[in-house]
This record gives C-alpha cells, sequence and structure tokens, in this order.
C-alpha cells in the first residue's frame, strides 16, 4: 500500500445509494485492513459481498456500544493492527458516533487517517441551487420544542444556507416550524441522493404543503433552508393582498388556527396582524 497502515484506523466513506461511488482508494483499505468497525454490520456485509470483500474482522461501533467499542479499537490499533471505521451510508463522523470515535483516537495519539468521499448533505448543497460560498451543517432538526424555538431563533437572522437532515415522516412539521419562526424562504429537499428516483424539491416554505406528496415515505430527506438575505426581506415586505390572503388561506387549510395564521402572514409581509386582518376583511368577497 501507499501509506504505513499498522496501527492506524482508517476513517472510510461508503455510498450514499449508489454502489459506484466507493472510491477506488476505500476499497483497498476495506481489502487490507485487520478490522472493519461498522454502523450496522448486516449492511456493511452487503457492501463488502458487492465488491467480493472478505473481511479478516468485522464488528458494530454504533451509538449504543461507543465505549466498549472504542476500547476494542484501541485495543487493536495498539496491538500494531490497521482498521476501517464505516458508517452505513456518507461519512463516518457526520450524524453518527464517529466523532466520538476520532476524539478517543486523539486523546490516545493513535494515528488515523480519512479517506475523501460521498455525503448526502455536501451533495446536497451543490445540487440545491442556493448559494454555497457560506454554510451551515446542524444534522438532524430537533425534535423536542425547546430546541427548535432555540434553533429557529438563531436562524432568523442567520445569512449563511443551513443544512438539516430530517426523516420524511416529520418533513412536513419541520417546515411548518421553520416558515412560522424565520418568514418566508426558498427550500430545497433532496431526496433518494444518487439512486434511481432521486429528486429535488424547491419553492418557498409557505408553499410547502403544496409541494410534499402524502404518500412519499422514501428514505432520509436532506433539507436546505434559504439563509436571511437583503433579497428575502424585500421579498417579505413586497406581498400583495392576493398573496396575503391565499398564504392566510393556505395555513387555515393545513389545521392552522386563524390568529396563528395571520400572525405568520403578518411578519412575512412587515405588517401588523391587525393590518393582515383588515386585508382579509376588505377582500373577503375577492376572487384571485
Amino acid at each position: 500500500m501507499e501509506n504505513r497502515m499498522t496501527g492506524t484506523l482508517y476513517v472510510v466513506p461508503t455510498p450514499i445509494g449508489n454502489l459506484e461511488d466507493m472510491t477506488l482508494r476505500g476499497l483497498r483499505v476495506l481489502r487490507e485492513v485487520d478490522f472493519i468497525a461498522a454502523e450496522d454490520t448486516r449492511h456493511t456485509r452487503k457492501l463488502l459481498s458487492h465488491y467480493e470483500i472478505v473481511p479478516r474482522e468485522l464488528f458494530p461501533y454504533h451509538q449504543h456500544n461507543v465505549l466498549g467499542s472504542s476500547e476494542q479499537i484501541v485495543a487493536r490499533l495498539r496491538e500494531g493492527k490497521s482498521g476501517a471505521l464505516v458508517s452505513d451510508a456518507g461519512m463516518p463522523g457526520i450524524s453518527d458516533p464517529g466523532a466520538e470515535m476520532i476524539g478517543a483516537l486523539l486523546r490516545e495519539s493513535l494515528p488515523y487517517i480519512v479517506l475523501p468521499g460521498a455525503s448526502a448533505s455536501l451533495t446536497a448543497l451543490v445540487g440545491s441551487g442556493l448559494d454555497t460560498r457560506m454554510f451551515q451543517f446542524f444534522g438532524f432538526f430537533p425534535r423536542e420544542r425547546k430546541g427548535q424555538e432555540s434553533l429557529v431563533e438563531r436562524l432568523r437572522n442567520e445569512g449563511a444556507t443551513t443544512i438539516f437532515y430530517e426523516s420524511p415522516h416529520r418533513i412536513r412539521a419541520t417546515l411548518q416550524v421553520l416558515y412560522e419562526g424565520v418568514g418566508n424562504r426558498r427550500f430545497v429537499l433532496a431526496r433518494e441522493l444518487t439512486k434511481l428516483h432521486e429528486r429535488y424539491v424547491r419553492g418557498m416554505l409557505c408553499d410547502a404543503p403544496e409541494l410534499l406528496s402524502e404518500d412519499d415515505e422514501r428514505g432520509e430527506i436532506v433539507l436546505i433552508l434559504e439563509g436571511h438575505s437583503q433579497q428575502s426581506e424585500d421579498r417579505e415586505e413586497s406581498l400583495t393582498n392576493e398573496q396575503i390572503k391565499l398564504r392566510v388561506g393556505r395555513l387555515a387549510a393545513a389545521g392552522i388556527p386563524a390568529k396563528e395564521a395571520m400572525r405568520v402572514v403578518a411578519k412575512e409581509a412587515g405588517l401588523s396582524r391587525r393590518e393582515v386582518y383588515q386585508v382579509l376583511l376588505d377582500h373577503a368577497d375577492d376572487e384571485f
């Protein structure tokens, strides 16, 4: 091999969908290391089998056994064995316990090498068409209300493009939380990346309910949110009466109480809730 592997842990990215995205270097490492620590050994066996790789030793390393597996890996490295750390998909250490393993190696002064490769977050960001000059990644969107409120408050005036992971059954609620918290911005959902049914859903947060298919339950989603900017401010302050009425109606149709719907649209339009209410009264009989 090009590099001396004795006592070194290799962090090896794996495909996020298309098996052809496995790198030649990654395959070489997986063939030659003494052990492989995997997020899910069953999943990794399928990958290894596809490339006709027979591991010398394969054992689990996941969020439920971090301490024990970390000690196991450290012990093998101290014996002079080389190893590989892999996750089910993408780069180990991104939204999985791989980062804790790196921390353990640093504390133990043991060598490691990170291989470049597949990453769902960066693939989705580039494919989104949103600004890539400055971005941030938050992993999975918080489930607890307190965590959501804290994050939304942080994002309200954040200029960077933001990346999240989310599950199909929670994406509607997450988009609604963002709409209520940061106003109307562009967003992109990346689904089934690198797979046969890969697709991007693009739109404004206010239109999210209409853009999402009721029966689309495939795989993990990457959510890309536009940052706060003068462009979005101008857009928020230029809502027509027609848009105000339509957006209040869409929120109400989604089950949002009338007062809350008016509050959200008022914030989006740069108006008071009373002004939004007056628009609705003045145009109650209008058909746009």
